[in-house]
């Protein structure tokens, strides 16, 4: 069993930065995949960015590709999400995942852990 805490999030202008922060607890979590999802209002959850188990391989949607930057400090049982040149299309619920067995995964559905959420609002 892992727990997921996300903290960061908040109220930031428009061009602002955030960083995200995720914890876990629980079994090893250096052998996990890291994932952060995003889900808006009214919309499905999509995913953001994730991060293989060593933190050597990274993936991003196309659209925070080049804004934000998933990392991970094994030593600290933590994941992170720095944000920049945030846009008012990037407020939303932000939940950080755990996957164990594969090193780096892409969708929802592959996911065994999640934790509830932080909210990110960006103001025009």
């Amino acid at each position: 069993q892992v727990q997921l805490v996300e903290s960061g999030g908040g109220l930031v202008q428009a061009g602002g930065s955030l960083r995200l922060s995720c914890a876990a607890s629980g079994r090893t979590f250096s052998t996990y995949a890291m994932g952060w999802f995003r889900q808006a209002p009214g919309k499905e959850r999509e995913f953001a960015a994730a991060i293989s188990w060593s933190g050597g391989n990274t993936y991003y949607a196309d659209s925070v590709k080049g804004r934000f930057t998933i990392s991970r400090d094994n030593a600290k049982n933590t994941v992170y999400l720095q944000m920049n040149s945030l846009k008012p299309e990037d407020t939303a619920v932000y939940y950080c995942a755990a996957e164990l067995g594969l090193e780096l995964a892409l969708a929802s559905y592959e996911y065994d852990y999640w934790g509830q959420g932080t909210q990110v609002t960006v103001s025009s």
